[in-house]
This record gives C-alpha cells, structure tokens and sequence, in this order.
C-alpha cells in the first residue's frame, strides 16, 4: 500500500514538474520572439550601413557606430518633434486621470436613477474604432479652426472610457466601511475621492497612465491626419517622415531615431511594472 502511494505520489509530481517545464519554456520561446525585432532595432541603430544589409545578418556590428544617434537626431527636428509628444502625452494623461477620478467616483459611490446604463454607455463607446469618427471629427476641428493645432492632438482624448472603467474597479475594490468611516467623520464627496479612494487605489492609476502614456506616445493615425506643419508633427509622424525624406534609405539612422520613440516606453515600463500587475489585478477583484 505505501508503495503504491509512493508511486502516485512520484507520478503526480512528475506531471507538475513536465507541466511547470513546458510552461516556463514556453514563455521563454515567446519571450525571445517578442525581443527579436527590438534587440535587431537597437543593434541596427549602431552598425556601419554597410553592415546593414550584409548577409548573413550580423547581430553583433564589429564597430559600435554612435554617432548614427547625432546624425538622427540632427537629420530632422527631433527637438521639435519629442517637444511635442511630450507636451500632448503630458496634457492627455492628466486630463485623462482627473475626469477618469470624477466619472469613476460617480458610477461606483453614488446611487442614482439610470447610473448602469449610462455606465453601459460609456463603455460602449470603447467598441467605435477612431477610425470611424475621424472624419466628422476632421470635419469639425476645420471649423474651428483647430487643425494643426495642439488643440486636435489633445480635446479627442481627453476623456476615456476605459479609464473610467479600471478605475472604477478598483474604487468598487474598497471596503465600504472606510467610506462610512470617512462621512461619519464628516467628509464630502470631494475628500472622501481625493483624501481616501485615490490614495489606496494608485496602482490602478499608474497602470493606466502607463496604458495612456503608450498609446498616445507611438500614436501615428491620430497626429498625421490632424498635422500638417513640421512645427506639430510629433516622434512617430516625423520617424516617418525621416525615412521617406530621401531617396536612399540609411536604415541604421532610420533605427535609431526609432530608438527615440522606443526607449522612454521600456524605461517607464521596467520601473512601473509591478504597479501596472497590481492595477489589472485589483481592478478585477469586484465588479
């Protein structure tokens, strides 16, 4: 009888481990095709163009050419360009933030008539591709007189549905107690928001400015059709722009001032990660 649960037990946890070893090579394998394209951008950006297009492909340049950085960011008004994303990505993420705080308080604290579907409304709205809205959008900025303006790269992302939604999950994650303790104290809907919900829901926060922060700063569809001037162009449209400025191609330049738009993404991303983990999780613990 030992034996025989001896047995199981070594069968059992030979299975776990095969399942656990075929898990984690998995991941592996998606992990480094993930990496591949990135690893090739940034070993590109450095090579001479003559190995650029040597075959086989060499991974490793035999000059680390730096110098491709300075011609890149001299070939085209990068300044101008990174100046402008910075500026729009910054506007849309505060902007985003504050309104996502007040419409997510409202639909998770606040009982009133028709407060679900109007809920079921907002989020409806993140089921429209841009796309479709783009040109009674275009259609209006022209008459306002805000085309190539910082005007049309920022009012149509002001709001966000989705952002409304997380956070609201993660106000929805807050025992209701410490809501009643705070009125019983005497506090109003403001400082019960900003004083006790905001606080112990941060991880939600800086997940989705994370989210905002990448979708707006590699946004191409947007800033091409509302620009039109260098002066607005922002880091993905002038990278564009760059690369089919000239007959010839220097794909080494080309990649590295893709390196440009690809490098504060990872940066914020590998000192934010945990936060972002725990904001998809928390916004998921009560619906």
């Amino acid at each position: 009888m030992y034996e025989l649960i001896n047995k199981r037990f070594t069968l059992a946890s030979l299975r776990r481990w095969l399942r656990g070893g075929l898990l984690h090579a998995t991941l592996i394998v998606a992990t480094i095709i993930a990496l591949l394209p990135v690893m090739w951008t940034f070993t590109t950006s450095v090579k001479p163009l003559k190995e650029v297009y040597a075959y086989p492909p060499k991974w490793i340049p035999s000059e680390f050419m730096w110098e491709n950085y300075v011609e890149a960011w001299t070939a085209a008004p990068f300044n101008r360009y990174a100046f402008n994303s910075i500026v729009v990505t910054t506007a849309i993420i505060i902007s985003q933030l504050f309104f996502a705080s007040l419409a997510a308080y409202v639909f998770a604290c606040i009982e009133f008539p028709g407060r679900d579907v109007i809920f079921l409304l907002f989020l409806m709205t993140m089921m429209v591709p841009m796309q479709v809205v783009v040109v009674p959008t275009f259609l209006v900025f022209k008459v306002f007189g805000w085309i190539d303006t910082y005007w049309a790269l920022i009012v149509p992302f002001l709001v966000n549905a989705f952002g409304i939604f997380l956070i609201r999950q993660s106000f929805l994650a807050i025992p209701q107690d410490l809501l009643d303790a705070a009125r019983i104290d005497g506090a109003g809907h403001w400082r019960i928001l900003w004083n006790v919900l905001v606080p112990n829901t941060h991880p939600a926060y800086l997940s989705f400015a994370l989210l905002t922060f990448t979708w707006r700063w590699n946004d191409y569809f947007w800033p091409l059709i509302m620009t039109n001037s260098t002066e607005m162009r922002t880091l993905p449209v002038g990278l564009v722009f760059l690369r089919t400025s000239e007959g010839s191609i220097d794909w080494n330049v080309v990649m590295a001032a893709a390196t440009f738009v690809i490098v504060p993404v990872m940066v914020l991303f590998i000192f934010l990660q945990r936060y972002f983990v725990q904001g998809v999780i928390s916004s998921g613990v009560k619906g």
